[in-house]
């Protein structure tokens, strides 16, 4: 049974005299160092020379340094910078700034998982990583509530590591709604896999070519919009709050019938046999190694899908009905307002 953990099984003293750095100030970086701060922690944030960043982390009420006087002022460093930019930076600005005993955080095991990053021995080496984006992060922070974080710990020299990932977790709103123990490897593992597989790759893939046949049937693209997307969130919401049996149990006994039957024809045992070969793929490096090389490359192929993605006739219906259902954005920032995406 997994190890979790409530405000009441936190103790906060842990974290309360340290001084935290917070390096990066993307989607998790504004949520981690403004939950901080109004928890009542020192936290200072880190970013690069010119980093667009700077003005939105200063008009937040936030002290803003490079990432090496960042690193050196502080005894706990958060890396949330980019995943294919982390060991640039770690080598150049974050490891020379560090002292023994300090703790180094990450909110995803990437680095450490496939050996991009070797922290010196006499470091704590810790996981803080929200189970939502940051922008969830932030909202249900200043809600009162929280998502549910995962900790782990990789290095624990001084024999506090854990009571310190505890502690920020609970600073950052997680112990509200639970903290879950873990390791750097299931972590990663598992979050690129439901990435890849369910959450965004699967999910998005189905979604257009559900579209994509139901326009080639002859339908209209609004109609085909709001049977494969708009209604998706109808479902989603009904299996996160009660999950898939409550959802089918909400739904029509032919929508029902319908799942049972038809769901195995399309998510059948090639599909499984081909999220098997994608998982081997995540385990054994192969994913990390093409991901960092296509970076380092200047992200052509990367570029290039993202746009095909976006020239989906999909997105231009899309568009124009949102454009015709004000409420679902009213009293909304878009995501990209709310921070700005990965920034450093």
């Amino acid at each position: 049974m997994a190890n979790i953990y409530y405000e009441k099984d936190v103790d906060r003293s842990a974290i309360a005299d340290r001084k935290v750095a917070i390096l990066g100030y993307g989607s998790q970086g504004h949520a981690h160092a403004l939950n901080l701060k109004e928890s009542g922690i020192d936290v200072r944030v880190g970013l690069r020379e010119g980093s667009g960043s700077v003005v939105k982390a200063e008009a937040a009420g936030l002290r803003v340094l490079s990432v090496a006087d960042a690193t050196a002022e502080a005894d706990v460093v958060m890396m949330l910078m980019p995943d294919t930019e982390m060991a640039e930076i770690y080598e150049a600005h974050v490891a020379p700034n560090l002292n023994e005993g300090d703790a180094l955080f990450f909110a995803h095991g990437f680095n450490i998982r496939f050996d991009l990053i070797t922290p010196a021995a006499n470091l704590d080496v810790c996981m803080v990583a929200p189970k939502g984006p940051g922008h969830l992060v932030r909202r249900t922070y200043t809600e009162g509530g929280g998502v549910p974080a995962l900790i782990a710990v990789e290095q624990d020299p001084t024999g506090g590591a854990k009571a310190l990932a505890l502690a920020y977790a609970d600073a950052i709103g997680g112990a509200r709604a639970g903290v879950l123990e873990t390791t750097f490897t299931e972590e990663t593992e598992t979050d690129l896999f439901g990435e890849q597989a369910v959450l965004c790759g699967g999910t998005t893939r189905l979604v257009q070519t559900g579209f994509e046949t139901l326009i080639e049937a002859g339908y209209q693209p609004e109609v085909a919009y709001f049977e494969c997307l708009h209604e998706l969130k109808l479902i989603v919401d009904l299996m996160y709050e009660e999950g898939i049996a409550g959802m089918r149990y909400s739904v029509s006994d032919t929508a029902e019938w319908g799942d049972l039957t038809s769901g195995p024809r399309i998510v059948n045992d090639d599909t499984k046999a081909e999220m098997k070969q994608i998982l081997t793929e995540i385990q054994d490096g192969t994913f990390a190694a093409n991901w960092v090389a296509e970076s380092r490359a200047g992200r052509q192929k990367f570029h290039a899908l993202e746009q095909a993605g976006h020239d989906h006739p999909i997105e231009k219906v899309g568009q124009e009905l949102r454009s015709m259902m004000p409420w679902i954005s009213a009293g909304k920032q878009s995501v990209a307002e709310t921070s700005g995406g990965q920034g450093m």
